[in-house]
């Protein structure tokens, strides 16, 4: 039931000799998706405002990138969804999820913020948790300056950026100091111990597998017993009750499908508003995949309405 598009993907990979991931050096795999970026993503569509910014970090700045949606006005105070880019914390930038972004800032009428967070392996858990809550912290701070509203203020990603959205919303409920109005989690990865059904169901065959995510694991976490640790794993920490509203979206032909289904569920049981959809026939990272795959366009806007309705 893989949908034809994504089979065709998976193919033209293997035929034009891709090279798997784990395979290669950080420097390479980090070159290697920057630069696919150019075939599977749509064009970056023109927005009202792009600005790279720099946040007070507790290891120094933090770049950030701002957008504003196209036909907004240049004054008002607009919801804003502060987003941490996937790539296993080791690879990924603001531009490998810049046309995201942009996508999610017209299509939700919200500003964008993106948060260029360190990575393993020269800086390894919890350096990107650290980073991704001083960076939330600061945007609510000068919300003014930004002309966003701090009271309408979301946090989202996708995989790995899922599992950095999800600890910033337990870690800002924790503090009691961070109010956060939304998480928008896209297929997000929420148990550093690997031991889902579909780990084995999906980890070879449809892009990323199961050597991949130890790749990733092994570059982020220094010590096995981190997997444990709740901003490592967002699912094991012991109270997931008074968090914001959620939006989980998974894949069926992904190895971390079964991840997010086990948080939402999660968030459902400990009395949250949790909603999720699951594109039963995309692999993972599909919706960075416009270009090639039909499907993504669709996650894409079902993340910005739901952006768009819990923020209005």
């Amino acid at each position: 039931m893989l949908h034809p598009q994504a089979r065709a993907l998976l193919r033209l990979i293997e035929e034009k000799g891709v090279p798997a991931t784990h395979t290669l050096s950080v420097e390479q795999a980090r070159a290697l998706y920057r630069d696919r970026r150019t075939y599977t993503q749509p064009e970056p569509p023109p927005v009202a405002l792009v600005r790279d910014l720099e946040a007070r970090g507790p290891a120094g700045p933090i770049p950030l990138r701002s957008y504003r949606p196209a036909g907004s006005p240049a004054d008002a105070a607009l919801p804003v969804l502060v987003y941490y880019h996937g790539g296993g914390w080791v690879i990924g930038d603001l531009d490998t999820h810049d046309t995201l972004c942009r996508q999610l800032a017209n299509l939700s009428g919200c500003a964008v913020i993106a948060v260029d967070y360190r990575m393993g392996p020269e800086h390894r858990f919890p350096a990107a948790v650290d980073d991704c809550i001083a960076a939330t912290r600061w945007v609510r701070a000068n919300a003014a300056a930004l002309k966003v509203d701090p009271g309408r203020l979301a946090v989202g990603g996708d995989s790995a950026g899922g599992n950095l959205a999800a600890v910033v919303a337990l870690a800002a409920r924790d503090n009691g100091d961070l109010p956060i109005a939304f998480q928008l989690l896209i297929y997000p990865a929420t148990d550093q111990r690997r031991g889902a059904p579909s780990h084995t169901s999906n980890g070879e065959g449809y892009l990323l597998t199961r050597d991949t995510m130890n790749y990733f694991h092994d570059h982020y976490i220094a010590d096995p017993a981190q997997d444990l640790d709740w901003r490592a794993s967002p699912l094991l920490h012991a109270d997931h009750a008074r968090l914001p509203p959620a939006f989980v979206l998974t894949a069926g032909y992904d190895p971390l499908r079964d991840e997010g289904l086990q948080y939402a569920q999660k968030l459902s049981e400990a009395g949250n508003r949790a909603a999720l959809v699951n594109f039963e026939r995309q692999i993972h990272g599909f919706i960075l995949m416009g270009r090639v795959i039909d499907e993504a366009n669709v996650a894409v806007q079902l993340c910005a309405a739901q952006l768009r309705q819990a923020l209005a």
